[in-house]
């Protein structure tokens, strides 16, 4: 690895040359040298057909095929950037992601052309990969060698949608030099070498596979594996298969995996490492003692704004310590929060001051978001309403924390998971690390639905099986349940919904509130007993009223 490749494209160059195998996608293999030099053939047609004037901006349409690491690659060669383009999306909203980043050409491959029917793209080129078309006009860039000196540390190279979990997306600029060193970060703080093999199952549109799973496995001149598309099923066999090392994960992807059929051989494998967000503890604990693979629960801001490194000694449930610069802070007042105090059984007695927004007050990388001025200023600090002002120029997470007095920090939820019940201020994601333990639970999630007086309630909703009498037993025997954090309403559903990078749909949760299909459960007084819901109740539950209930 060396430190002195400071751009993508130096790192992908580097590559021209070895001849080890290096990228593996069902029965397809290429080397390293194949890569760098498919990627040199792309960047010389982007060379002939990006229209001069506009944006270098490439969309990518695509699964995750070998297409994928060979078009951010020759982005890369050729000072311009890939904006991945999320499947998952439809209609007005698909079109709307690939205008708003400017892209003057779509490369896209025949499973994904239904959705660009009908939509109105003025200016914009479709590629269709495996077809004879992209085929001839590739063939005469076949001879191109990889070239580094167009690319500057500062170039643009992703435009990178956030999840959209919890609002509309928005588009993240990475430059070359920042992906290049994270990259190398990561590659150096799990000890990456050429032998390794990164198994990318989480999909490229997405910076957690990019940034996280990618970009170190080129650093280190390791091999890639791809799956089209996530597949619980498909996961050990692909590990197997590849010799998989490493791989990164986010959301839902552990239950999903733990939910599958245990065998005598799930420990046979060359695994040693999974990294990612929002498995939680218990799962953790649950994927290491089945296939004996440590999973590093990191934090980091999609931005690149803020992030926090797990260290030995972190306590349970803890993400890690705040380096510097991190402060958790009360968004209204800009004032640093107490510490948190908790109890010994792991509750957190102040939750109501203790919890805040994770900031980053000192130097931070975050490039901003492509033209969306009122995001990107929110981002770096500008008051919103109702708060004092100071604290610009700081990166604002959008992400609740506490932490304790040896600066150790626990992550609380998103800025919207925060519920407020009978005055006191709860966290979203604590609640569902408790209701985790529910033996009946496949997937939780925690979100607020209004009080009839003020404040909010609490519910959840439960993918799995869930029994009214045993789930009141479970909760009161959790030490760590506060009598704020029982839930009010328990939504049973099949399979939660997720986004298209398996995170829970929170949006659309508290959007349907009680007014949804799904079976839901109540507790009408303050009693651990709950009964269904019926339909005539569910305004009266939420609705304002004139005095106490």
């Amino acid at each position: 690895m060396d430190p002195t490749h400071a751009t993508v494209a130096e790192l992908v160059h580097a590559r021209w040359g070895d001849h080890r195998p290096g990228l593996w996608c069902g029965e397809d293999t290429l080397t390293h040298h194949e890569v760098a030099a498919g990627a040199a053939a792309r960047a010389a047609l982007l060379a002939d057909l990006l229209p001069r004037g506009a944006p270098p901006h490439v969309g990518v349409l695509l699964d995750n095929t070998p297409e994928f690491p060979l078009w951010l690659s020759a982005a890369a060669l050729a000072g311009a950037a890939v904006a991945g383009i999320n499947p998952t999306r439809r209609g007005p909203e698909l079109a709307r992601d690939i205008l708003h980043t400017e892209c003057r050409l779509l490369v896209t491959e025949p499973t994904h052309l239904p959705l660009l029917q009908g939509l109105d793209l003025p200016g914009v080129r479709l590629l269709v990969t495996g077809t004879d078309e992209y085929a001839t006009l590739l063939a005469p860039c076949a001879d191109a060698r990889p070239d580094c000196s167009r690319a500057a540390p500062a170039d643009r190279l992703l435009l990178y949608f956030t999840s959209g979990s919890t609002g509309a997306p928005k588009a993240a600029i990475c430059s070359q030099g920042r992906l290049a060193a994270a990259g190398r970060s990561l590659a150096e703080q799990f000890a990456v070498t050429p032998d390794d093999v990164h198994y990318v199952c989480m999909p490229m549109f997405h910076g957690n596979a990019v940034i996280a799973d990618w970009a170190p496995a080129l650093a280190a001149g390791a091999g890639v594996a791809l799956r089209r598309r996530f597949s619980a099923s498909g996961f050990l066999t692909d590990v197997r298969r590849y010799r998989a090392t490493y791989f990164t994960y986010v959301g839902r992807a552990i239950q999903y995996v733990l939910a599958t059929e245990p065998s005598a051989g799930d420990r046979d494998h060359r695994l040693r490492l999974g990294f990612g967000t929002e498995a939680g503890t218990a799962d953790a604990a649950a994927f290491e003692r089945r296939f004996g693979v440590r999973l590093v629960e990191g934090y980091g801001s999609s931005e690149g704004g803020a992030a926090v490194r797990w260290s030995p000694g972190t306590p349970a449930g803890a993400v890690g310590r705040a380096g510097p610069g991190l402060a958790v802070l009360d968004p209204r007042t800009r004032a640093e929060c107490p510490p948190a105090r908790f109890d010994a059984a792991g509750r957190l007695l102040n939750g109501d001051e203790a919890i805040g927004e994770l900031v980053n007050r000192g130097p931070n990388l975050f490039e901003g978001y492509w033209r969306n001025p009122q995001a990107e200023a929110e981002r770096r600090g500008s008051p919103r309403p109702g708060e004092a002002g100071g604290g610009e120029g700081w990166y604002w997470t959008g992400d609740l924390f506490c932490r304790d007095a040896d600066g150790f920090l626990y992550f609380a939820g998103r800025t919207d998971d925060r519920l407020r019940v009978d005055g006191e201020n709860l966290a979203a994601a604590m609640i569902e690390n408790i209701l985790a333990r529910y033996e009946g639970a496949d997937a939780v999630a925690v979100y607020a639905v209004p009080d009839p007086v003020t404040g909010d309630q609490v519910m959840a909703t439960l993918a799995g099986d869930f029994e009214p009498a045993s789930f009141a037993a479970f909760l009161r025997a959790q030490p760590d349940l506060g009598t704020k954090m029982a839930p009010r309403f328990v939504r049973v559903v099949e399979r939660m919904p997720v986004t298209a990078t398996n995170k829970i749909h929170r949006a659309l949760l508290r959007r349907e509130g009680l007014r949804c299909a799904d079976p839901v459960w109540w507790r009408p007084t303050a009693a651990l007993a709950y009964r269904r819901l019926a339909p005539g109740e569910a305004e009266a539950a939420v609705a304002p009223t004139r005095g106490p209930v």
